[in-house]
């Protein structure tokens, strides 16, 4: 399921779907993969309430729940704003740039972690953005630079993102907020 609660030119439901099922494959998840493009101030709410830090993020990914996991490979949630941003800054579409952060948030479904891997993530990303025809990824990024918004203005930090777990309530509480 894809919700694009935030508008991003160029980037509609069904285009983001097809996208989401072939980098699926090609990162080899089983179940589905549930995005969600809205604003920093969601991600922001997500990010405080599942990993206990009190600013947007450019993605977050979510486990599923146990019992979900072989239905539900799990949940991505991605900023509109800092995304368009960050392709503002790196000369490329925010489609392409929400693509890059759906791909990274299903490395992290896979259960790689830039953080600890010794570098695995960095690989497997590389490797798999040429086959998806995508453009430089979040780890291969000069200086890992991460884009986030407080109180309503972009600050460049280099603080390391991780998969934010508990995907299945994340989500589904934005799923009945939809609704």
């Amino acid at each position: 399921m894809v919700i694009l609660r935030t508008p991003v030119a160029g980037l509609n439901d069904t285009g983001l779907a097809r996208f989401v099922t072939r980098a699926s494959r090609t990162v080899k998840l089983r179940g589905a993969v549930n995005v969600l493009v809205t604003n920093s101030r969601e991600l922001r709410a997500l990010n405080r309430r599942f990993r206990g830090k009190d600013q947007a993020t450019d993605v977050l990914s979510f486990a599923p729940e146990p019992g979900f996991a072989d239905r539900v490979a799990g949940d991505i949630a991605i900023s509109a704003e800092i995304a368009k941003q960050n392709a503002r800054r790196l000369g490329h579409s925010a489609v392409r740039e929400v693509e890059i952060l759906v791909l990274h948030g299903m490395l992290h479904l896979a259960g790689y972690d830039h953080e600890r891997d010794q570098g695995a993530m960095a690989g497997k990303e590389a490797t798999l953005r040429k086959t998806l025809g995508l453009p430089v990824g979040l780890i291969a990024r000069t200086g890992q630079v991460r884009q986030t918004v407080r109180k309503g203005k972009t600050i460049s930090t280099s603080a390391p993102r991780k998969s934010a777990g508990r995907g299945a309530r994340a989500i589904a509480a934005v799923r009945s907020r939809a609704r």
